[in-house]
């Protein structure tokens, strides 16, 4: 890891031209800028600390819907009495990610802008073959260990997943990511890889995330989130599904269904096939196992990762299911 000069910033605006300088980093929480930067992925040359910013950690709930500022912990949010009551699977999503300790310490901010845990982008050493750190070196995992890569978003130039619970959640219920000037739907702030694998977001030079906000909806009241993984913690998704139904009167119809998937695409993932085609239909098993088939409509294995084909609708059935229950 190479040196690097520190900035303190005391205001938005301050720290917004300061990121607007070529090889300058936010820090906020760090806990993925570290890594990066060890393993010789991020050599920043200046480090722009926002951390000091007031205002930019609140956490508010009206009938609107949720504002979380960026600069707010994970954990506090995930324990939020207001999340838990009406966007319970933004809370499980959170309670789900990561160790306590990087919970304590990780801001939903830089959540959101974690990069892949691909091991050929992490490990340019051993790896110089990767789209994401040098366009047009070529894809690693393409021909190697790919039991962890995307099977839905895929492109030629890259096959890598988008590793973050939050952010299927927050997918699914139509959250949109403050950048200071200017707003943005989720769904369209993080980016399909296509010929450009290391365009991740859509964000400008200077811009940062101030804050996430989600519109109050009686699905989300009734979500739940749902992960599989290989082991019961510290671990990340081989597929999870945050799922929200509202019912109607007759408390059988399906009214609205929202659904975010993780851990199968290169970027947090809408089920809407699966959603239109369970919208009006009754809430029964045998449908909804039908319907749960297109979520991985057009997904494409790379041998390893095949399984997912399989698991992703496995997934988004239990979890609909059980958000059914709760409605």
């Amino acid at each position: 890891m190479r040196d690097f000069s520190y900035l303190r910033a005391n205001s938005f605006e301050e720290a917004s031209s300061a990121a607007a300088m070529p090889a300058t980093m936010l820090l906020a929480g760090g806990t993925t800028l570290i890594d990066l930067a060890k393993c010789g992925v991020t050599n920043p040359e200046r480090l722009v600390d926002i951390t000091h910013l007031d205002g930019f950690d609140a956490v508010r709930v009206d009938a609107e819907g949720a504002s979380i500022g960026a600069l707010a912990k994970m954990s506090r949010v995930a324990a939020d009495p207001s999340i838990l009551e009406n966007f319970p699977a933004v809370s499980e999503a959170l309670w789900q990610a990561a160790s306590a300790q990087i919970r304590n310490m990780a801001t939903i901010g830089g959540n959101l802008l974690q990069r892949t845990r691909c091991a050929y982008f992490r490990d340019p050493a051993s790896f110089p073959a990767c789209n994401k750190r040098v366009l047009g070196s070529g894809c690693s995992a393409m021909e190697g260990v790919n039991r962890g890569h995307a099977v839905l978003g895929t492109s030629e130039a890259c096959i890598a997943t988008y590793p973050g619970d939050l952010a299927a959640a927050l997918v699914a219920f139509d959250a949109i990511v403050h950048l200071g000037g200017r707003k943005v739907a989720i769904d369209d702030f993080f980016l399909l890889p296509g010929a450009t694998p290391h365009q991740e977001h859509a964000m400008q030079p200077g811009e940062m995330i101030t804050a996430i906000t989600i519109p109050a909806s009686v699905a989300a009241r009734h979500s739940t989130y749902l992960k599989v993984r290989d082991r019961q913690s510290y671990e990340f998704a081989a597929a999870s599904a945050a799922v929200g139904i509202e019912l109607e009167m007759d408390r059988e119809t399906i009214r609205d269904i929202r659904i975010g998937l993780g851990g199968v695409a290169t970027k947090p993932w809408r089920a809407r096939a699966v959603e239109d085609a369970l919208r009006g239909k009754v809430l029964e098993p045998d449908i909804v196992k039908s319907a749960s088939r297109f979520a991985v409509e057009g997904a494409i294995a790379q041998g390893g990762n095949r399984y997912k084909i399989e698991l992703a609708p496995r997934v988004v059935e239990r979890a609909i299911l059980k958000s059914g229950a709760l409605a």
